[in-house]
């Protein structure tokens, strides 16, 4: 079944040509029809469907899951209001606990994201991963060189690391360069307006959170979490 019409991509791309607040009111019965109302839909089924993997999972309250359209301009030179994609954060709590391992859905008429891991852990967790690789060299070697991994999302991405590493982890910086990284998060990517569309977008969506699901379980036995 699909969740969006293409009434989703028009939206956007209107937006996209004049985003400011007066042409977002004009249309915004449109947004709540064909983006918020479908989208939240969406959300609320894929929870149900991840709870197999993750029981939490399935009490997961949809606003708390749900990033807004507003954007932040606090601190941006970019003043335009409204963001041009939905996304949330589908895990126990939501973006509400980004120190949990999920799933990031991103849907747009430019380009879609699924993905997850840890994108920015504290520094507890940051040290808690850390130990993790150390005291299991082989199962983190298996999760990198994981062939159904590697083939839906390309590896880890390369993202924020540290230059020098803790003492206690300097001894194994160089046969681990992963210890280095201050992000372990991945990333599949795919055309927006056709992937939006799909009759088979939440199969689509939760068979990403399937391949991913080593990776969440190795980070869940980092933290110590359920």
């Amino acid at each position: 079944m699909a969740y969006f019409s293409n009434q989703f991509n028009t939206f956007f791309k209107g937006l996209a040509a004049n985003n400011n607040k007066e042409y977002f009111d004009e249309h915004r019965k449109i947004y709540e029809k064909e983006v918020k109302k479908p989208f939240q839909e969406l959300l609320r089924d894929l929870a149900q469907e991840l709870s197999v993997y993750d029981k939490e999972i399935g009490n997961l309250q949809i606003k708390n899951a749900v990033f807004r359209i507003n954007r932040d301009i606090r601190f941006s030179k970019d003043k335009t209001p409204y963001n041009l994609h939905v996304s949330a954060v589908v895990s126990p709590h939501g973006r509400k606990d980004m120190q949990h391992p999920g799933l990031y859905v991103m849907l747009s008429p430019d380009t879609c994201h699924f993905g997850g891991g840890m994108y920015m852990p504290d520094k507890d967790n940051l040290e808690k991963i850390r130990q993790h690789i150390v005291n299991h060299p082989k199962a983190i070697e298996a999760l990198i060189k994981d062939k159904e991994f590697n083939k839906v999302y390309g590896g880890l991405k390369e993202g924020e690391t540290n230059k020098i590493l803790p003492k206690q982890f300097k001894e194994y910086g160089d046969t681990q360069p992963l210890l280095f990284n201050k992000q372990f998060y991945f990333m599949a990517e795919y055309p927006g307006e056709k992937t939006v569309i799909r009759e088979d977008l939440l199969p689509f969506i939760a068979e990403h959170y399937r391949v991913a699901e080593p990776w969440n379980k190795w980070f869940k036995s980092a933290l110590g979490i359920g």
